[in-house]
Formats: structure tokens, C-alpha cells, sequence
């Protein structure tokens, strides 16, 4: 088994939106592909890329980790089972990395392991969901995954009938749960600001005939305590299905204290890229196991052999994996939701293309999806996004 080559590139995501944090308008990804030999005549292109919010790595990749990659030892490369394995070239990656201090490298390692899985899979004729699941479920699949519709960003003009109009758009498209953004009225007192976000919330809620539990809101890790508060108590009667990234990321003792005061679900995590940092949000982070949503991206956090970690740090701290739902709304997160057993999947349909939104022929109902029988993630499946990595 050997990484016959690997290449890279950068493409735009650009896009007119925002969140209460940040704006998409010059956002780039990297994309990989990765060609695996297996030394008995087969060989593999498997495909990676990064998620949303975080920007392309080409100097990390082209400096590091390709070329570690492109050194790893063949027979570390070996499953048990004959195939391709992961952990082996993530080890190889890694070589010479200082723990601590995760920044962007845990995006391209993340984004050469998504390839590698692509591989891995395709090198056994499976979809990745189905590899996974024989490989760390005894074959145990999901039949189907949950999945909610990302959306309700700001743009210019953007008001509450654009807002509406665009919610039933994702309601026609097959989706029951919404997600929409709060917290991003520039320069406004907080007490405005909530003004309006609940006059929104209400709005889309009326569209969802009042049931809370099919709308999420996000916040993007804006507030501070005082804010969070103060729009905890407005949400807290409308039962959402969960108040999102209210605070900054790393700041567990801050998240800690407004899961004292805020009953209903809390959602985060989206921004922790390896499993030390989720450890420390479940046991400093005040989480509530039975009911709140951690939301770790695979392709932002070193790839699925560090959010395996995770998942087996999570059980031994009395979580099941069924409140994982990954961010990034990608095809890879939703193999491992399906293969790995997890809550869910984020989904964007109509932003962050192409890398938003899952393969063309399948369709969304009642806001679950059933993946593709093809081998690999199936990015081939999903005419936008192929068209770009193909040309790798």
C-alpha cells in the first residue's frame, strides 16, 4: 500500500452572506486528491476538502503534510483487513508536531484524511458509511440521517420576507428543521438588536405553524455572558430545538454558567478542532448530556481519525455519540453520521456551493436522507462539486 501522488489547489466559496461574526465574501477551501496503490494491481483517487468558515491551507499542505504523507511507510499504511489505513498516514502527518496550539494545521490534516477515507473506501468497493460501520459498528448502519437546513444569514437588504421566502424554499426542498442566524445587527444596543431577532424568530416560527423544536438559532460564538443571558431568557418560552455557539468557543466556564440559567438545548462545539479541546468543553463546559448538541466538524478537526477519538473520549464521559450532529453540511460528515451512528448532519442548501448539500439523487424527506450505494464519499455523485475536483 502507497500514496502514489497527491494534488492540491484553492478554490473560491465567496459568497454576499454573513453571520454575527464574520463575512464570506473572499473565502477560499482547499481541495486534495490523494492516489492510493495497494500493491495488487488497484488503485484509488480519494478526494478531500475543507469546510466553510475556515480558509485554504495550501502552505501547511505543500510545506508539511504532503510531503510527510507522500514519506509514510508503506506497511503503515495496511489495515488488519487488507485495505487502506487512515491512522497510519494520520501518524505519518503528524510526525514532528508539538502537541497543543491546533490551530490551522488540524484543518489540512483534516482535509488530506477526508481523501484518504475516499480512498480507503473505493480501494474496497463500499461507500464510506458502509466501511465504517464494518469497521467499528460490526456492520451497523443507520438506514437514514437526520438532517436540518443551514441558512438565515445576513446579506445586504436582507429582511424578514427574504428571510421567510428563503425557510420555505428549504420546507419545499424536504427539510422539517430550520437553522437561522441571530446576533448580527451591526452596531446596535442589545436591547434593539433582541428586539428585532425575536421579531424574526416569531416571524419564522408563524411559518412553522409555532413549533419550536423545528427551528435552531445561531449566534457564532458572538456574546458574552450579559448578552447570552439576556437572549436566553427571550428564547428559553419558544422551546427551540437549540440556542447555537451563544459564546466564544474556548470559554467553558462562560458556557457553564449560562447552561445554569438556559433549560432548553445548547448547540456548540463547531469551532473545537481536536479531541483535547472537546474533552475540556464536556467536563469545564457545564454540557448536559441528555440533552445538548456537540457539533465537531471531522474535516476541520484533523479528519475521522481524530473525531474517533473524540467519540471514544465522549462514551467514557457518559455521551452517546446521538448527540453529535458535525457542522460543515459536507458528504463526509454524513457517511460518518450514518456509518458512525451519530445525531445527525448539518445540511446547507443553498450556500457554500459546491461543497454545500449532499449527492443529486438524493432527495430529502421529512428532513432525513438516505445515502448513496456508490463506493467512496460519492462525491461523484454531486455534479457541482465533481466538476471541481475532477480537476485535480
Amino acid at each position: 500500500m502507497r500514496i502514489a501522488s497527491v494534488r492540491d489547489g484553492v478554490v473560491p466559496i465567496a459568497s454576499a452572506i454573513a453571520n454575527a461574526y464574520i463575512d464570506f465574501s473572499k473565502m477560499t477551501a482547499s481541495v486534495v486528491a490523494v492516489t492510493v496503490e495497494d500493491g495488487a494491481g488497484r488503485t484509488a483517487t480519494g478526494y478531500g476538502f475543507n469546510s466553510n468558515g475556515r480558509y485554504a491551507q495550501p502552505g501547511l499542505l505543500r510545506e508539511r503534510f504532503i510531503p510527510r504523507l507522500l514519506e509514510a511507510p508503506e506497511g503503515a499504511l495496511s489495515h488488519g483487513d487488507g485495505g487502506l489505513e487512515p491512522a497510519g498516514a494520520w501518524t505519518a502527518m503528524m510526525r514532528n508536531e508539538k502537541p497543543g496550539g491546533h490551530g490551522d494545521r488540524s484543518v489540512a490534516v483534516g482535509v488530506l484524511d477526508m481523501a484518504l477515507w475516499d480512498a480507503a473506501a473505493k480501494l474496497e468497493g463500499k461507500p464510506l458509511w458502509r466501511l465504517l460501520a464494518d469497521r467499528f459498528r460490526q456492520g451497523a448502519a443507520d438506514e437514514t440521517a437526520w438532517v436540518y437546513a443551514a441558512g438565515g444569514y445576513y446579506y445586504p437588504g436582507k429582511g424578514v420576507d427574504q428571510l421567510l421566502e428563503e425557510m420555505r424554499r428549504y420546507l419545499g426542498l424536504g427539510y422539517a428543521v430550520v437553522k437561522m442566524k441571530i446576533g448580527g445587527a451591526p452596531g446596535t444596543a442589545l436591547k434593539d438588536a433582541l428586539k428585532e431577532d425575536v421579531a424574526r424568530i416569531e416571524a419564522v416560527l408563524g411559518l412553522l405553524g409555532g413549533d419550536g423544536s423545528r427551528l435552531c438559532v445561531d449566534v457564532n460564538g458572538r456574546f458574552g455572558l450579559h448578552a447570552a443571558l439576556a437572549y436566553g431568557a427571550a428564547l428559553e418560552p419558544f422551546r427551540l430545538r437549540w440556542y447555537e455557539e451563544p459564546l466564544d468557543p474556548l470559554d467553558y466556564a462562560t458556557h457553564a454558567t449560562l447552561a445554569e440559567h438556559y433549560r432548553p438545548p445548547i448547540a456548540t462545539g463547531e469551532n473545537l478542532f481536536s479531541m483535547q479541546d472537546a474533552r475540556n468543553l464536556v467536563r469545564h463546559g457545564g454540557l448536559r448530556p441528555d440533552r445538548d448538541v456537540l457539533q465537531f466538524d471531522p474535516a476541520l478537526s484533523y479528519g475521522l481519525v481524530e473525531y474517533i477519538r473524540t467519540l471514544a473520549m465522549l462514551h467514557e464521559h457518559g455521551w452517546s455519540p446521538r448527540r453529535c450532529v458535525p457542522h460543515g453540511g459536507h458528504q463526509f460528515a454524513l457517511n460518518i453520521a450514518v456509518g458512525l451512528g451519530l445525531g445527525g448532519n448539518e445540511s446547507y442548501p443553498e450556500v457554500f456551493a459546491p461543497f454545500g448539500g449532499f449527492a443529486d439523487s438524493t432527495p430529502v424527506q421529512d428532513s432525513r436522507i438516505r445515502l448513496p450505494d456508490a463506493p467512496g464519499i460519492g462525491f461523484e455523485l454531486k455534479n457541482d462539486l465533481w466538476a471541481v475536483l475532477r480537476d485535480l
